[in-house]
């Protein structure tokens, strides 16, 4: 049985990057080729989100209005063994002084119809809440193609997607079994990986067994 969220911790060995979220939700295949079997191809994609990464990367800090700005800010949740790099984190100072954090992620495109994008940000969100102590109730993600900040509400359903991604990713690291393909074919098509994942090839003989069963019994029906 796996363990719960809490439970979670330095005994389960190296702690998940952050970015491995974003790729077990787009496809939990594609998280263990990239961070188990360490396997990587740039495609039109990924080179634009590198670029999109250049500035923030560089890290420091600047205050204006109120707002101090952290870019390439460390974080970690060692509750949840999770850690890794936000690209900005906002800190609004409220009128009592307390610094509220705000989380905020740049991608490239736009924004999309799956969940990826936002559970990264969410599980920045808690490694802050971890680390300051301090509720963070929303983010935002800013795509290159819009040039507009989407806002994140950081509630229930976005919190327990977030930690059953988490346990999920876990037990693959855990396993070291890079799961089955579940060719998802818009998304296999944009993955930059497709031609080292090889989808269809890894399913065929899945698919010839299940048909000469299939034949098998339509041809030989139990008594």
């Amino acid at each position: 049985m796996a363990p719960a969220a809490a439970e979670l911790g330095e005994s389960e060995g190296e702690p998940i990057p952050l970015s491995a979220l974003q790729h077990a939700v787009y496809c939990l295949r594609q998280a263990a080729l990239i961070h188990l079997e360490r396997l990587w191809a740039e495609n039109r994609f990924t080179a634009e989100g590198q670029v999109q990464h250049a500035v923030v990367d560089k890290g420091g800090a600047r205050k204006a209005r109120g707002i101090r700005r952290a870019m390439a800010l460390p974080l970690a949740c060692p509750r949840l063994n999770i850690a890794g790099v936000a690209d900005v984190v906002e800190f609004v100072t409220c009128q009592d002084g307390t610094e509220v954090p705000f989380p905020l992620e740049y991608k490239r495109g736009k924004p999309k119809l799956h969940r990826a994008d936002e559970v990264q940000l969410c599980a920045q969100a808690l490694c802050l809440e971890d680390m300051t102590g301090i509720s963070v109730p929303e983010g935002a993600l800013f795509y290159a193609e819009t040039k507009r900040r989407v806002i994140v509400p950081f509630d229930d359903d976005l919190r327990q997607l977030t930690k059953s991604t988490i346990l999920a990713l876990a037990d693959v690291f855990r396993s070291r079994i890079t799961p089955p393909p579940t060719l998802k074919r818009e998304r296999c098509r944009a993955c930059s990986l497709h031609e080292l994942c090889r989808p269809e090839a890894v399913l065929k003989p899945v698919r010839i067994w299940r048909s000469r069963m299939v034949e098998k019994l339509l041809s030989d029906p139990p008594l």
